[in-house]
């Protein structure tokens, strides 16, 4: 094991190995059948990661984005279990496991803040609980493996559906090898009053962690779901390829909150869409500020009159770091609206990009869109660029879209200097006030944590 202990990242630390099985280095078919075995599933999911592997290999990465050249996938692991069994009890953790999530806070915020917590490391979820009130009213929140056991009708008919594997390269990686992610299923009418949270967490070295996370939002129902993740800080790179499909049933709210603070020594690429039927309100609030290269970019389908979609982002790339990132909404139906707003910060030498793209279909009315994309760079080495995409086909829209792009005030800075302010808590402050129409929209307790860690990467930067 060879750690990488230059950066300044809380949570950089590795634990000892010590996976109680793994497939080897490299992918193949039989590695495929070897995952599906060992987790004792049906038929028809085996076929499913075969055909998703095939398309895998007959499929090109994306040649507009970030560079992806620099992932050998014959050098990473693509199955580690890291222990024998699931745990229902935090004391019942491996002790390497048990301290690492104890170290991240996991157990602190089960305690205060959450209805449900799922916990992966490496590539299985290896501890889950949820509140009893959870399953009195019904709700089903569970890992994906256990998903498929317990309730394979309902998995069937969902799984794939949004994101079949011939959607990219890496949701056919995702589908051929997925492992772990999380299932929640809310029954009509039913209001989640506390988020349920997964964290995932990559230990081993050269590790390919691809959960599979699939959302049901019964008609009238509410839930928010948060996902947080880090890694150790290693000289070899890892890879977090992950696909989210979410379904929002009529009149449903769902809200899917992400704090992306992977380590710099991971590729994290990410498929993630959404569904929105009639009267339906679906939000992503996506947070990017780990990994070497992020491509991510949330969807939502509005598919019925009066549905909403919102996608509410941030990245923050320091030295080393491209963040690729943004949103699609696709309007459907009449009387639909969507809202995005994307927020960038680039530091000594990071990338950031919005990509996006809004599409109203033809002969639709009553449609209100608006993309707000603001830039700021902290210094000449930085980049940060926009590529966005308008298809409105319509007549009866109305289109609002601003961009801006600024240096950090050094007016401002000044100001706050002459206060007794230090400069890295001065810059911290106007970059947490510049994201300030994403992050109020997150719960206070992750609040604080995403503005601790964006004042840590703000330390030593140049204004």
């Amino acid at each position: 094991m060879s750690v990488n202990t230059s950066f300044d990242y809380r949570f950089g630390f590795a634990m000892p190995e010590k996976p109680v099985y793994t497939t080897g280095m490299g992918l193949s078919p039989s590695i495929v059948k070897n995952i599906s075995q060992l987790k004792h599933e049906p038929a028809w999911m085996t076929t499913f990661r075969l055909k998703a592997y095939d398309v895998f290999t007959h499929t090109k990465a994306p040649l507009w984005g970030p560079q992806l050249t620099g992932i050998n996938f014959d050098d990473i692991y693509y199955y580690v279990r890291s222990a024998q069994s699931q745990a229902r009890r935090w004391e019942d953790l491996p002790a390497e496991i048990k301290e690492t999530y104890d170290r991240i806070g996991i157990p602190e915020a089960e305690k205060k803040h959450l209805a449900g917590v799922s916990a992966q490391y490496d590539s299985e979820v290896v501890y889950e609980s949820a509140q009893k009130v959870l399953n009195k009213d019904g709700v089903i929140f569970c890992d994906m493996d256990t998903a498929l056991q317990k309730h394979p009708h309902l998995v069937k008919q969902y799984f794939g559906k949004l994101i079949p594997p011939n959607d990219n390269k890496f949701a056919a990686l995702n589908s051929a090898f997925w492992s772990g992610g999380s299932f929640i299923y809310v029954p009509k009418g039913v209001t989640v009053r506390l988020p349920l949270q997964a964290y995932f967490r990559i230990n081993a070295e050269k590790l390919g962690q691809f959960e599979r996370t699939l959302i049901i939002a019964d008609e009238g129902s509410s839930v928010h779901y948060i996902e947080g993740c880090t890694a150790p800080v290693y000289d070899s790179d890892s890879l977090h390829a992950a696909v989210v499909e979410i379904f929002a049933k009529k009149e449903s709210k769902v809200r899917y909150t992400t704090v992306q603070n992977w380590s710099k020594n991971v590729y994290n690429l990410v498929t993630k869409r959404a569904m929105a039927e009639a009267g339906a309100h679906m939000e992503w609030v996506d947070c990017n500020l780990g990994s070497k290269i992020t491509m991510k970019y949330p969807a939502i389908h509005l598919m019925g009159p009066h549905a909403k979609g919102e996608v509410l982002s941030i990245a923050l790339a320091s030295k080393g770091q491209i963040l690729d990132a943004g949103a699609k909404v696709y309007h459907k139906a009449s009387h639909t609206s969507s809202r995005i707003v994307s927020k960038s910060i680039a530091k000594d030498g990071g990338q950031t990009s919005y990509r996006g793209i809004v599409d109203v279909l033809p002969n639709l009315s009553n449609c209100k869109v608006y993309v707000s994309c603001d830039a700021m760079i902290i210094d000449p080495r930085s980049r940060s660029d926009t590529y966005p995409t308008m298809n409105i086909r319509s007549s009866d829209v109305e289109v609002q879209h601003e961009a801006t792009v600024e240096r950090l005030g050094e007016e401002r800075l000044l100001y706050l200097m002459s206060r007794g302010i230090s400069k890295s808590d001065a810059e911290g402050l106007l970059v947490n006030g510049f994201i300030q129409p994403v992050s109020r929209e997150i719960p206070l307790e992750y609040l604080i944590e995403l503005n601790r860690l964006i004042n840590i990467e703000m330390e030593g930067s140049v204004g």
